[in-house]
């Protein structure tokens, strides 16, 4: 005879709080994949509860904070259902076909935006940093400390040009979770991951050359396109699916690019994951037409999923994609540690490394490596995806409510970036300028392309925590835009 399961199972309050946010970004990510559809039935919060070990009190939180998100309705003595998804979340359109050719020119109106947005008055919607509170940095001051007391002489020269021999071997043990078979003497260690982007474009370009990239796309990319006398060819991106492969293929063979630039997972301003299959087409697109493509990995850590995806660099057997990533976005913004793995590029990269910095700093790179040595880093990675996943929830909740009908915006698979489509005749840098009146930083959608083909667009960071300013803050950026309508 089976015995009832009555959940006796108590947890602490850190533990409980884990678990609970951790079931419910489980259940979160398989909405947003369409795995649970509208109208699908959940478990009873007794059967999950055993199915999943956990106390009933916990399902029952992940289930309430779903409500409250609006993706899940209760009805009284049936349980917990899918809700169907409001006006608010039908997602953002793409503009069809690549743009032909252009020069960039966008470095006066990023340099305005971010100069404004940065000031430490205003309600941070705009820079795309994680909180400090969430970062670990009692970790890593400990990681520093070790390092004052081990090797006192850590900065008395430039170190190897590569980078030091042990971070390099973190960081090739750490691709392996991307599906990425590195040699620790292949990788080249930056100043952040600014630098590992424009040493890849150098490395594989020459002023007045054409690169595709994706729109919209990291205004940074274009910042780095603009600086080299690089002109692009856009080819659309859209949410949940990345770049339109048939398009690029198309531009490819029109225009020749010497590159093709992509941030294929937790894209940056879209928040989308491209799928395995479409990652193993792009590097076999690439390769076919013997193109570079430069991915552009600085988000894929933070992708919601228990597994962390692939990067398109596990599929390269020709040497084609450049990889690059940073710390930046996952362990501390001011560490300006960054990394490349070249491929074919590698000597050239290298070249262009010495002649640019020499070298990076020591003393960041000695303090990473015990921080990626010891294991705190995946735990705090754990801990920010749950965080983060949580917040962009809550953001896309709030602006769903608080904003006029025709808005549209991304259901983010990672990251912490939100991508709003304004309603007709609302302009994005008109929002942004009315909000920074108000005091909240946003980012207008003009700056991820080249001649302003986003400017019914806004970027809405998630990444400080959920307080009553933010909530305010979204409220008042609602009331803004129902005033433009």
């Amino acid at each position: 005879m089976q015995i009832p399961h009555t959940s006796t199972r108590t947890e602490g309050p850190e533990e409980a709080s884990y678990l609970y946010a951790r079931l419910a970004a489980r259940l979160r990510a398989q909405i947003a994949r369409g795995v649970l559809s509208p109208g699908d039935r959940l478990p009873s919060v007794r059967v999950l509860s055993r199915q999943e070990a956990v106390s009933i009190s916990t399902v029952t939180q992940a289930y309430l904070s779903l409500e409250r998100d609006g993706l899940l309705v209760a009805r009284e003595r049936s349980g917990y259902f899918v809700s169907a998804p409001p006006a608010a979340h039908l997602l953002p359109r793409s503009r069809p076909g690549p743009i032909a050719p252009v020069p960039v020119s966008i470095a006066n109106e990023v340099s305005e935006v971010l100069g404004r947005t940065q000031e430490t008055r205003l309600v941070p919607l705009g820079v795309a940093a994680p909180c400090p509170a969430w970062l670990p940095l009692r970790h890593l001051n400990r990681a520093v400390r070790s390092v004052l007391a081990d090797e006192p002489g850590h900065s008395a020269g430039y170190g190897p040009l590569t980078g030091h021999p042990e971070l390099r071997r973190q960081l090739a043990r750490r691709a392996f979770a991307a599906g990425c078979t590195l040699d620790p003497d292949d990788i080249l260690v930056t100043a952040g991951g600014l630098e590992a982007l424009n040493l890849c474009l150098r490395a594989v370009t020459r002023p007045g050359d054409l690169i595709a990239v994706e729109s919209p796309t990291y205004f940074g990319i274009l910042q780095a396109a603009e600086s080299l006398g690089l002109r692009v060819v856009e080819v659309p991106a859209e949410p949940g699916r990345g770049i339109r492969l048939d398009l690029l293929d198309h531009a490819i063979a029109r225009h020749y690019p010497k590159a093709v630039v992509c941030m294929t997972t937790s894209h940056n301003p879209l928040g989308c994951v491209m799928s395995r299959a479409a990652k193993e087409e792009l590097v076999a697109l690439v390769t076919r037409r013997q193109v570079p493509l430069i991915e552009d990995d600085v988000f894929g850590d933070l992708a919601f999923g228990e597994v962390r995806p692939p990067a398109a660099k596990a599929f390269d057997a020709a040497g084609l994609v450049l990889l690059c990533s940073s710390f930046s976005k996952t362990l501390a913004p001011g560490l300006r540690l960054g990394w490349i793995e070249a491929g074919r590029f590698r000597d050239r990269a290298r070249f262009l490394k010495g002649i640019t910095s020499m070298a990076t700093a020591s003393l960041s790179q000695l303090s990473l490596a015990r921080v990626l040595e010891h294991g705190h880093f995946e735990r705090h990675l754990r801990r920010l995806r749950l965080r983060l996943a949580d917040q962009v929830s809550r953001v896309v909740y709030a602006v769903t409510e608080a904003f006029p009908p025709g808005t549209r915006l991304t259901r983010p698979e990672g990251g912490n970036l939100v991508w709003v489509q304004l309603p007709p005749r609302v302009n994005g840098t008109e929002l942004y300028r009315h909000a920074l009146e108000q005091g909240i930083a946003i980012l207008p959608g003009e700056i991820f392309s080249t001649r302003g083909r986003h400017r019914g667009f806004v970027r809405l960071s998630c990444g400080a925590p959920w307080s009553p300013v933010i909530e305010h803050a979204l409220g008042a950026l609602g009331k803004l835009c129902h005033r433009m309508t």
